[in-house]
């Protein structure tokens, strides 16, 4: 579909639109059994089609050589048997999940013989706009639909056939199940105008979720009419306290920044109190270099680090995504609070200390969707978290924070019960 003009592209998105809408109320009032039948078809689907999404991935890969692509986005494309396997056991993770849709919570009597509570409802129709990873196609299916809702997805132009293969897959789950095929459907162009038209669709689309790079999440949340669940980027800070354990203080510190680099939960500038930065970063710094991590710091740690070098302003403000980290040296609790509230991006912040009075302040004066004491900020991750997948993580405060599960993609509404009650 790639030489529409603008109006058949209109008029495609539109269709998406309605059919989505009315497989969303179907999607609504299906019941968890029909749910998890689904994913686990879409999983026997995506095993029993294992040849057919290679062979289209391999389309997709010779295109991106062609158009010279990097080495990472290439790795982040490919689909081998291991990944293909990985998409069809995450699809059975999240069937096994507890259902939230139609749960009752907070019901409480009132003075005027009602009993007022609160019913888990589901979102609506959610538009996922993401790059690169062709599995993304079946995580963000799985978990719209666990959480009963119906999903468009627009996955990026280098993945478009692998893209396709797997939603065949899911659309034969759905069907047999007795569920919509329409409850999931991928966008079919590559043609940027459909996403011009779909953050736009207010009458069809509840919510847009942009997986991708800051610019993609930076250009949906400009241009987007329908409410954005996002992350711009994660600048993630773990802060060494005065009453640290060095010990714990350098694994933590390592974990944090060499568990995988190109994950949004890395950490990328490291801050440590000026009365234990000596012994902190002698041994960090070994650790590092072995690693093959380039550090760079403020005047007061190049000169402890003499392999480091000198820090721009930018760096403070820059998520790597790369084996670079930037240290800096604060005089103590206050000072790194101060960083983090001007530098940070508000994903994930870490304070390692001895000191339960320092450890609650840290927790409750950063502002950051997810505060961790003692750990690796690599822990920011849905499945650490106990939600069995996520989405995304999100670091607005509205409707959800943090790691984006099955219950993020969920809303409320309150349940009035009474008995010919009259006000």
């Amino acid at each position: 579909m790639n030489s529409e003009t603008h109006l058949d592209i209109k008029a495609y998105m539109q269709a998406l639109g309605e059919k989505a809408r009315a497989a969303s109320r179907e999607m609504a009032n299906a019941d968890t059994n029909e749910k998890s039948s689904a994913l686990h078809a879409m999983a026997e689907a995506i095993r029993n089609s294992a040849g057919h999404i290679k062979s289209e991935n391999q389309k997709d890969m010779q295109a991106g050589i062609a158009s010279k692509l990097t080495d990472a986005l290439l790795d982040r494309l490919e689909l081998n048997d291991a990944r293909i396997e990985a998409m069809a056991n995450g699809l059975q993770q999240i069937a096994e999940l507890p259902d939230p849709i139609g749960e009752l919570t907070d019901m409480k009597y009132r003075p005027s013989g009602l009993q007022i509570g609160k019913m888990r409802v589901p979102l609506g129709v959610i538009g996922i706009i993401y790059e690169s990873r062709p599995n993304v196609t079946a995580d963000a299916a799985a978990i719209c639909l666990k959480a009963g809702n119906a999903a468009i997805l627009r996955g990026g132009s280098e993945a478009v056939h692998s893209n396709q293969a797997i939603a065949a897959c899911i659309s034969a789950g759905l069907e047999s199940a007795g569920l919509p095929a329409e409850a999931v459907q991928v966008v079919d162009t590559t043609d940027r105008q459909a996403v011009v038209e779909l953050i736009q669709m207010r009458d069809y689309i509840d919510v847009v979720v942009p997986r991708g790079g800051k610019g993609l999440v930076e250009r949906i949340s400009a241009d987007a009419r329908v409410p954005v669940i996002k992350h711009l980027e994660g600048l993630c800070h773990v802060y060494v306290d005065s009453d640290a354990d060095i010990d714990k203080a350098v694994a933590i510190a390592f974990n944090s920044k060499t568990y995988r680099y190109g994950i949004c939960g890395a950490m990328e500038t490291l801050l440590v109190a000026e009365s234990v930065a000596a012994s902190v970063l002698s041994a960090l710094s070994a650790r590092l270099t072995d690693a093959g991590v380039e550090m760079r710091g403020c005047s007061k740690t190049c000169r402890l680090i003499p392999q480091a070098v000198a820090a721009s302003d930018e760096d403070w403000v820059t998520e790597y995504l790369a084996p670079i980290l930037s240290i800096k040296i604060v005089s103590g609790l206050s000072e790194a609070i101060d960083h983090i509230e001007r530098f940070g991006s508000h994903h994930t912040d870490a304070i390692v200390t001895e000191s339960l009075s320092n450890s609650r302040r840290f927790t409750r004066e950063v502002d950051s969707s997810s505060v961790m004491v003692n750990a690796a900020t690599c822990f920011a991750d849905g499945f650490e978290y106990g939600l069995g997948a996520e989405i995304g993580i999100s670091t607005d405060r509205l409707h959800v924070r943090g790691p984006v599960g099955v219950e993020g993609l969920t809303t409320q509404k309150f349940v009035v019960i009474g008995d010919g009650t009259t006000r």
